[in-house]
């Protein structure tokens, strides 16, 4: 019996509970915005690690390809990011491997699966982090378990642009609601990113928004807040 660890949307952070599982695993699969090479890195040294790239995934990651065609114990695999660039099904593939939304998502189409093993990396909207186990036997036949995270933050420190994604949606709405009651208040950007513990840069993106947008509330402003 082989195990294959299977991982997506890292997006910079390896957590520890993720690392003991991939200790068990035969190999790793990472469907892509990996974040750095550093932690490609980390994970090679786990165990033979495919990964392709993200849409976040700049410079360091240009020789990953974005779609990768690979087989492993006796099984075919397609990986991609985004799915929705795939040129076409992927016939000769048994499973189709991508990443993206940070949902998890397992379906049986033809005979193939097509598994999304969600974000296993930074907590993003309130999501589960999740990621997936494929048990392989020597038959060929094999099982996808689903393993569902602890929910708690990382313990890395994020960047201050994508220390949002730690939030959920509540915690957000509650950021923005106090970004708005400072501002009208008359306080400057830099000092409501202190009072709110958030980057300069993420407080001026949202007063920006509460100001250029005149009657937007803080649901609206939390639509337009680009994470990435």
């Amino acid at each position: 019996m082989y195990r294959i660890g299977i991982i997506s949307d890292t997006h910079g952070v390896l957590r520890e509970e993720v690392k003991q599982i991939l200790r068990s695993c035969d190999a790793i699969l990472h469907g892509g915005d990996i974040d750095s090479q550093n932690l490609l890195a980390e994970l090679m040294a786990i165990a033979p690690t495919t990964a392709v790239q993200g849409n976040n995934d700049r410079n360091w990651a240009d020789p990953l390809p974005e779609i990768r065609y690979f087989s492993l114990y006796g099984l075919s695999f397609c990986m991609i990011h985004d799915k929705k660039k795939l040129p076409g099904k992927p016939a000769d593939a048994d499973i189709i491997i991508y990443g993206h939304s940070h949902k998890y998502q397992e379906a049986r189409e033809d005979g193939r699966l097509w598994l999304n093993p969600g974000s296993c990396g930074r907590r993003r909207f309130g999501q589960p982090l999740t990621m997936a186990l494929l048990q392989v036997a020597d038959s060929g036949s094999y099982q996808v378990e689903r393993i569902d995270l602890p929910q708690r933050a990382a313990t890395h420190a994020p960047s201050p642009s994508s220390s949002l994604e730690e939030l959920s949606r509540t915690e957000l709405l509650k950021l923005v609601q106090a970004v708005i009651r400072e501002t009208d208040k008359g306080v400057p950007a830099e000092k409501i990113a202190a009072k709110c513990s958030v980057s300069p840069q993420v407080a001026r993106q949202l007063c920006r928004l509460y100001l250029t947008h005149p009657g937007i509330d803080a649901e609206e402003i939390l639509g337009k807040l680009s994470l990435s």
